[in-house]
Formats: C-alpha cells, structure tokens, sequence
C-alpha cells in the first residue's frame, strides 16, 4: 500500500513539473512573439545619393515624392539617422560631387554611410578620391551605377554632339553628365579617380527581369541585350560591380529605387543597413 502511494505522488510530482515546463515554455514563446528584437540601426548615419536626372523630393499635386521611394521612411522605422542628397541633375560628375561634398561637410558629427544609385555612385567616388571626404565616409555602397560607363551614354552624347543640341541648350541647362558616363570617360575617369583604403565599397548589381520591365526600359534593354550582355535597362551588369558585390537582384534601374509595384525596393534598403550594421558601420 505504501509503494502504490510513493508511486502515485511520484506520477503527480512528475504532471505538476510538466505543467509548469509546458507554461513556461509558453511564456516564452508568447513573450517573444510580442517583443520582437528590433534590428540594430547602423551606426552611422545614411546619405542618399540620386541618380542623373533625379532630385531628392518633387510634389506631385498634394503629394511628395522622394526619388527613393519609401526608403527613408522605412530606414527611418528602423532607427537609422538619413539624409538625401541634391544635386545638379545633368550636371558633369565634378559639379555634382562638390555639391554632395558640401552636403556631407554640413551634417553634424563624425562619418557616414553614402547608398548611391545610378551616377550618385559615380559622384561620391569622385568626392571621397578628389574633394577630401575619405575621412568623412565609412562606406560607399552603389546600385545600379555605370562604373565602366553605359553604350546608351556613348549613343545620346554621339547625337548631342551631332545636333549640337548641348550648345543650343547650354543657356538652360547643362547635359555634360551624358558625357561622363560614355564608356572612353569612364575609362579615364577609373584611371584617375582612385578608391580610399579607409573606405569600404560595396555595390548592388541588377539585371531587368523578363516580364516585369518597365515599358519605358524595353527598348533600351533589348539594344543593351545585343550590344552588351545583361542589364537593367540603361547599364549593363558588368558595368556595375564596384568593389565587394552584396547582392545581385532582378530589378530594372527605376524599380531599383521603388518606382515600381513588382519589387520591394524599400526592403533592399533595409537588408542594406542591417548588413551595415552588421559590419560596424
């Protein structure tokens, strides 16, 4: 009789003891359902660099547009301290990158983070090897940007020139950036126009996705397709490798920067500031 009972507190004891580990599992479970981690923000803050012919914000009608779309609210979200740049949109490198310099002197504190798209990338490589910011930028990472030029470029400058449409227009606006990105400038210009030790360079690489390709892109895609291999609609892939390659991704070279329904550009954004942070960035 005293056996059955020893054993019978032995089962309850057991029961209790499960209950509780079965609770406090849950308790954990449930608690962290409902705290998630925040991710890290990057330690520096974020300057976003636009392409050619872009701008930092437009309104269009009660409505404000940033040229990257989404991005800094999203970034924000994240805790990351972020800045866009402006600059002359068809200006040469050189005008566009003393103007991105002014911007970075101006920001308080110590370095940061510069996330260039198209020519930006081209810009701020100019800025941190000529204008003294090597000290102010931890990384350089570029998207979609023509490091050995565009053929695109070699063609609009060939018919610039040609019509002398840069002369007549020279009162109003400048196009010097469409020379600056023909293929025989970028050539010179990565002969002069040297990386930073201190600085890490890192690029994104898009190739435009078949079917999901902005209209405006499809005739300059299948002539990039024949005359240079895969591209994103105005720049070929292997023209956008600089550096370390953090990702390769399927975006035309304005979904890139979230102008497009068919990709997530704000959630590129994000996986690139926590790789940053990642780094100790």
């Amino acid at each position: 009789m005293y056996l059955v009972w020893l054993v019978a507190a032995l089962g309850a004891l057991m029961v209790v003891a499960a209950v509780v580990a079965g609770a406090w599992w849950l308790h954990r479970r449930v608690r962290r359902r409902r705290i998630p981690r925040r991710a890290p923000a990057p330690r520096y803050p974020v300057v976003l660099a636009h392409g050619v012919m872009g701008f930092d914000e437009i309104a269009v009608g009660a409505r404000r547009h940033g040229y990257f779309r989404g991005v800094r609210e999203r970034l924000e979200s994240l805790g990351a301290v972020v800045h866009r740049a402006r600059v002359p949109p068809s200006a040469s490198v050189a005008v566009r990158a003393e103007r991105l310099a002014e911007l970075l002197r101006s920001l308080p504190g110590g370095k940061v983070n510069v996330v260039a798209h198209s020519m930006g990338g081209l810009d701020a490589r100019y800025a941190i090897a000529r204008l003294g910011l090597a000290n102010r930028v931890a990384s350089l990472t570029t998207i979609g940007t023509p490091h050995l030029g565009t053929p695109l470029a070699d063609i609009g400058h060939g018919l610039l020139e040609l019509f002398q449409i840069k002369r007549l227009l020279k009162p109003i606006i400048t196009l010097d950036a469409f020379h600056d990105l023909t293929t025989s400038r970028m050539a010179a210009f990565n002969r002069e126009v040297r990386d930073a030790q201190q600085v890490a360079y890192l690029s994104i690489v898009a190739r435009a996705p078949r079917g999901r390709l902005n209209p405006l892109l499809r005739a300059p895609y299948r002539w990039l397709a024949e005359s240079a291999g895969e591209n994103d609609g105005l720049v070929p892939v292997d023209s956008q490798r600089w550096g370390e390659v953090l990702r390769e991704i399927e975006a035309d070279h304005w979904a890139q920067i979230g102008w497009s329904s068919e990709f997530d550009a704000p959630a590129l954004f994000e996986e690139l500031v926590r790789e940053l942070a990642a780094r100790g960035f």
